[in-house]
């Protein structure tokens, strides 16, 4: 099974953990696969990049002329790849050895009500660039890109993965043409995030299942300092909850997986960490953190019944 692995980026300042994280996929064990560096209107990234890998025959550089967005620029690197699958990882992400020798196996190997997958994704586990902060809890480490506690039980049909660690058969994903460009980014709201919940609701509708989700498949997520720090966090939830109300109208089915998380959050996780409380800065930090970041969530989700009703 051939696979195209897609990594936009749109700016020389980010092309080192671009390098960095097209080296990991063709470092990678698994060999049948293919590179779409895709250059986001920037036509410095897209010289540097034939510099480094033109002598290669397994990647190959997009040049768009202009800056279309990340969810425009993935989709161009899925219209030009060349792969039965296309795979989708970040410019400041690393993949595992193993990572895209997992997905296949999940096409090849498992099924969801009988039936092949149409898509794959894996976990996402954070690579802490300035140090792991005490206060924040792995409930919420989904407002770093990394999968939270909580996410999902095992291997298994999930709504979605992250957008930087999954991937669909090449087919489904232009019959389904692509993500929606109208969320987030320069042609929407700069607030709204959920390309890969649209996505996903749609890919339900037409094919009746879901992503399968393998946790075996790891990308690591580069969490820089800013992204660790209270005052970001603290927006990076009210945003987030803003958009999940965007979400649960645009995609009304999307909201039983957010719904879940919470009850879960609220009838296990915080009862358990108050049962188990120790007396130490981290144990109190973060268990202050959740009940925080769960308000601050919430606040953000008021605020977008005003904007999304």
């Amino acid at each position: 099974m051939h696979v195209s692995v897609v990594v936009c980026t749109h700016t020389t300042d980010r092309y080192p953990y671009l390098r960095r994280a097209v080296d990991s996929v063709l470092d990678g064990s698994y060999d049948d696969r293919e590179v779409v560096l895709v250059s986001d209107g920037s036509p410095a990234v897209a010289e540097r990049a034939r510099e480094e890998y033109g002598d290669r025959s397994d990647v190959r550089v997009l040049e768009l002329a202009e800056n279309r967005g990340l969810l425009g620029a993935r989709n161009a690197g899925a219209r030009a790849a060349e792969g039965e699958v296309v795979a989708f990882v970040d410019d400041d992400a690393v993949a595992d050895e193993r990572w895209l020798a997992e997905l296949v196996r999940v096409y090849e190997e498992e099924r969801i009500d009988g039936r092949e997958p149409v898509a794959a994704g894996g976990r996402m586990t954070p690579l802490w660039v300035a140090g792991e902060p005490a206060y924040l809890p792995e409930e919420f480490y989904w407002l770093v890109g990394v999968t939270h506690r909580g996410f999902a039980d095992g291997p298994g049909e999930v709504r979605n993965t992250p957008g930087s660690n999954i991937s669909f058969r090449r087919e489904a994903f232009l019959e389904l043409d692509g993500f929606n460009t109208d969320i987030g980014g320069r042609k929407g709201d700069n607030h709204l995030q959920g390309g890969e919940t649209e996505l996903c609701a749609r890919l339900r509708s037409e094919y009746g299942m879901g992503v399968y989700y393998t946790p075996q498949a790891e990308v690591a997520h580069k969490v820089f300092r800013y992204r660790t720090r209270p005052g970001w966090l603290l927006r990076r939830a009210f945003w987030q909850g803003y958009s999940k109300r965007a979400m649960s109208v645009l995609v009304p089915e999307s909201a039983g997986e957010e719904g879940a998380f919470l009850s879960r959050l609220l009838g296990e996780f915080i009862p358990e960490r108050l049962r188990s409380l120790e007396p130490s800065y981290p144990a109190v930090a973060q268990l202050l953190a959740l009940v925080v970041l769960t308000g601050v969530v919430g606040l953000g989700y008021a605020y977008g019944t005003l904007r999304w009703r």
